[in-house]
């Protein structure tokens, strides 16, 4: 074989390797074809009802059954075995939103789905709306949404009025996001650092929301208080007892074995006035 031959064999058998590894024209022809309603967004709750469909318009396959799922879990009573499938969602709120998938199975044949997204901005459905800790003792927070694409979290902390991020420099804050969940954790809190306002924010491509959690700390002795203000009413009032006691003057206690002084005088005098009359008669 000549040097100028080589190459032109070189490229054919290349070409006859790449023909035989390319599907065949009936190999895509095979694969189930789903046409589906375009995506949903919720931008009022509660929202006009809408309808969710999917339409299985090509497959070679026996079809045995077919479902709606949202975020992975199947929906109840959804179950037939119909190509064309629907499912209404009533006056839908932000908690509807998600990943809905009609799924088709087959008779020995891999089951298909196709997807649907319903979207909605994030509405924040649960928070702390304040926490009270003793200082040197650790505080939790948290908040949780619904609403769908999932959002990105961000904590702050208000100083002078203004929200600003918290940047963790003392390794003393910790915060763990997942999906419509989001968790901010102090530890060894610090009576003249900590306390206030703080923000959770969840934003999505539709919109965001806010809520505010309110975090005081009290002193050491805070659990001593109830105690210290009993034990301060209690010397207040013998003060007062003593004081009283003191200040009562000696002649508001009568004297039983002595007599007031004017009744005295008056039985001196009757008894001279009994002696000059008994002389003039003799």
């Amino acid at each position: 074989m000549s040097g100028s031959s080589l190459p032109s064999a070189l490229a054919l058998s290349l070409l006859l390797v790449s023909g035989s590894l390319l599907p065949g024209p009936g190999a895509a022809q095979n694969e189930p074809r789903i046409v589906t309603s375009e995506e949903v967004i919720i931008r009022e709750s509660p929202a006009p009802s809408v309808t969710l469909q999917c339409n299985l318009t090509s497959n070679s396959h026996t079809l045995t059954y077919s479902y709606w799922t949202k975020n992975g879990v199947e929906l109840t009573a959804t179950r037939k075995n119909a190509s064309n499938m629907e499912y209404r969602i009533n006056k839908p709120r932000a908690e509807d939103s998600g990943e809905y998938h009609c799924v088709y199975h087959f008779l020995s044949a891999p089951k298909a789905n196709a997807t649907i997204e319903v979207k909605a901005a994030p509405d924040i459905t649960g928070h702390k709306r304040s926490e009270n800790k003793n200082e040197g003792q650790d505080a939790m927070m948290y908040c949780k949404s619904v609403g769908y694409p999932y959002p990105e979290w961000i904590w702050r902390k208000k100083e002078n009025g203004m929200p600003m991020e918290i940047v963790n420099t003392s390794g003393r804050f910790i915060i763990i996001n997942r999906e419509n969940y989001t968790e901010l954790s102090i530890t060894n809190l610090q009576i003249t650092e900590d306390p206030g306002e703080y923000e959770c924010n969840a934003t999505n491509s539709i919109g965001s929301a806010s809520v505010v959690t309110i975090l005081r700390v009290r002193s050491h002795l805070a659990p001593l208080w109830p105690f210290l203000g009993i034990l301060a009413e209690i010397i207040i009032l013998v003060v007062i007892i003593v004081v009283y006691e003191k200040r009562k003057r000696p002649d508001e206690v009568p004297d039983d074995d002595e007599p007031a002084g004017p009744m005295k005088t008056n039985s001196t005098n009757n008894h001279k006035d009994k002696n000059l009359r008994q002389r003039n008669t003799n």
